[in-house]
């Protein structure tokens, strides 16, 4: 869904208050509350809930609106469906892109190291991963790994906020690369490590952000999943 390029400020900033938990999953939101706290009409207002609600950070709550809670069984389908499309998408890349193509994402991914910010750091991440399925030749791949990196967003910049953890997904997404280029196999099973652990640190941090915000009554889980 697209939005009048005068809105888009207001879209990054309520999108990177959600993102970031300052608002906090299951916090309850009002259009007049927004218009405040944003110093925008209700139109633009109306025009990013809508946008933030086909990306899953957002749903309709009554008349008004609510950010929403992480649904740990999504995460885990997501997780899981995300392991087999790029299981499948690796394999193209090794039987399909040229040399020069995978010399260009090394270049790439190089430039990535550099990522300043969580909002950088998430964005590299998800453009390698895209780039990848583009290398692979089949466009539902790409759209499949977008779709899923975009479900994700908020989940991925939580486990991408300290400096080891981005220099731990780089890393991953080098050696993955590096098996590429040789043309060997062995980069489907290190995709698939890295798919598993990525989700693994994301529940265990997902649990301390969870204890943190039990005393203030929202919960940032949906409340028909049980977190150890």
């Amino acid at each position: 869904m697209n939005i009048p390029s005068q809105t888009a400020g207001l879209y990054d900033n309520m999108r990177s208050a959600i993102l970031s938990l300052e608002l906090i999953p299951g916090e309850r939101l009002t259009e007049r509350s927004l218009e405040t706290t944003y110093g925008a009409s209700r139109t633009p207002i109306r025009a990013v809930l809508m946008r933030l609600e086909t990306e899953g950070l957002v749903k309709r709550d009554g008349r008004g609106w609510i950010v929403s809670p992480i649904d740990l069984s999504e995460i885990s389908a997501l997780a899981e469906f995300r392991e087999a499309i790029e299981r499948a998408a690796i394999r193209g890349v090794i039987l399909r892109a040229s040399d020069s193509d995978i010399d260009s994402l090394f270049e790439l991914l190089e430039s990535f190291r550099e990522a300043a910010s969580e909002e950088d750091s998430l964005r590299a991440g998800g453009d390698f991963h895209l780039e990848l399925a583009q290398l692979s030749g089949n466009r539902f791949f790409v759209d499949s790994i977008q779709g899923v990196m975009t479900r994700l967003a908020r989940t991925r910049w939580l486990e991408v906020r300290t400096q080891e953890a981005r220099e731990q997904a780089w890393l991953e997404h080098h050696e993955i690369l590096e098996k590429i280029g040789e043309r060997d196999v062995t980069a489907v099973e290190l995709a698939s490590t890295h798919i598993r652990e990525t989700n693994e640190r994301l529940l265990d941090h997902l649990a301390k952000e969870r204890r943190r915000f039990r005393g203030s009554g929202l919960s940032i889980v949906d409340d028909s999943q049980i977190l150890a």
